[in-house]
């Protein structure tokens, strides 16, 4: 029998603010099996960032011309600043076995889903609003004008969950993490990420 060539995947974890995403991917990652998605910018460096790892940094008129020529799977704007998730890196990295975490809000989760429908989305969540709620005045960060409109975004994000492939509740770290890691084990035992099917097809066809 044929050695079982494993692909790698696209996963893609969006949340609202205050649902630990941060706190999740930083016990998720590094892994030898996972890999972080590399964003595109063209924002400026700041110090101690390097090229490749934390970004990669171009200039207004090559972010365009690679939206132009579809190497983004998504892309968006935010304070003046353009991001995009680059096709070839993360296609890369797929190729090598390894499993992308894309971290992103649900409009760019759902334009990569369009490009990419092979990757898998999982919306992060905690076990209520008002968890939420009690998560953001807890980091003595914000306004109560800028809590109130993270939790009116939130609301809205919630109605697109049905679009997500899992729901995950984000009660307890270590918890949450292990299901995202189950998710992906039980994603990578589908034949479409496996090359063994098409081998063994191919293998059939050519013996009639």
């Amino acid at each position: 029998m044929d050695k079982i060539t494993e692909k790698g995947m696209l996963l893609i974890i969006s949340g609202p603010s205050g649902s630990g995403k941060g706190v999740v991917l930083k016990e998720l990652l590094p892994s030898d099996n996972f890999a972080l998605s590399v964003s595109v910018t063209t924002r400026r460096p700041r110090a101690g960032e390097v090229h490749g790892k934390d970004y990669f940094f171009c200039t207004t008129e090559q972010f365009f011309d690679k939206i132009k020529n579809d190497e983004l799977l998504e892309h968006a704007t935010f304070v003046g600043n353009y991001y995009g998730t680059p096709r070839a890196y993360v296609q890369e990295q797929i190729d090598a076995g390894k499993t992308v975490v894309l971290e992103i809000d649900v409009n760019g989760a759902l334009q990569v889903k369009e490009k990419f429908p092979e990757s898998v989305l999982i919306f992060l969540m905690p076990p209520t609003m008002q968890e939420l709620r009690g998560r953001l005045v807890g980091r003595n960060t914000e306004t109560a004008e800028t809590i109130e409109d993270r939790l009116h975004r939130a609301s809205e994000e919630v109605k697109l969950i049905e679009k997500y492939d899992y729901l995950v509740i984000n009660d307890e770290v270590k918890t949450a993490v292990n299901k995202i890691r189950l998710i992906a084990q039980v994603e990578r035992l589908k034949p479409c990420r496996s090359g063994y099917a098409v081998k063994l097809f191919n293998k059939e066809r050519n013996s009639c």
